[in-house]
């Protein structure tokens, strides 16, 4: 009895917490900016958060010194095999000065090289899509993932960067839009971090100042 008492007691609270509406404290619009506005260049924010997450940051003037650092990257780490999809990316750092082979075949490459959409300083993220001529396997199955980037690609939020996708692809829009945050990594082993489980160990990041002339 004592039992079946305290169960309508409690059935009893349910039932007068759910008559009396608890009030909403958020405003109805849901486009209100919920994260600070930035107070830094774009290119600093996105530079600390993005090393932040174990990527290796980089920034160059001009395409030529882009080149450089690629080529002086691939010789400090006997990178050899290094694999680019992209054409127009391939033409762009031959015609800058960069002098790789650059392998056809994913498999067994030492790193890969691709563009993406967008980068989001908020997060540290890049923004690549099933529409680039990379598409998405390239920067999931390579050990090591190149991005080459300008600084108009640079936005702040990831709403940013998703409107402008809209507006670029419109009813075109690609089949995926990924968000990679840094090199893959998981701690669910014994609360012990592990890089390069379901993607690239390491993800550098080449932000190209985009030229005015």
């Amino acid at each position: 009895m004592k039992t079946f008492s305290a169960k309508n007691n409690i059935l009893k609270k349910i039932k007068q917490a759910l008559a009396t509406p608890v009030p909403v404290s958020f405003e109805a619009n849901t486009s209100t900016q919920i994260f600070k506005p930035a107070i830094k260049d774009l290119e600093v924010e996105f530079a600390e958060h993005f090393t932040g997450l174990l990527g290796k940051f980089s920034f160059c003037i001009s395409n030529e010194e882009l080149a450089n650092q690629l080529q002086s990257l691939f010789i400090t780490r006997s990178w050899k095999n290094i694999f680019i999809k992209d054409d127009a990316l391939q033409q762009t750092l031959t015609l800058a000065g960069l002098n790789i082979e650059c392998r056809t075949n994913l498999a067994n490459c030492d790193a890969a090289i691709t563009t993406c959409e967008y980068l989001i300083a908020r997060t540290g993220s890049i923004a690549l899509s099933t529409a680039q001529q990379s598409g998405r396997t390239v920067s999931v199955y390579a050990p090591v993932h190149i991005c080459i980037a300008y600084t108009k690609q640079l936005v702040y939020d990831i709403k940013d960067a998703l409107e402008l996708l809209q507006n670029k692809y419109q009813k075109n829009f690609p089949s995926l839009v990924t968000f990679a945050t840094g090199a893959s990594r998981t701690a669910d082993i014994e609360k012990t971090l592990v890089t390069g489980v379901h993607g690239p160990k390491e993800v550098f990041c080449f932000l190209v100042e985009t030229s005015t002339s």
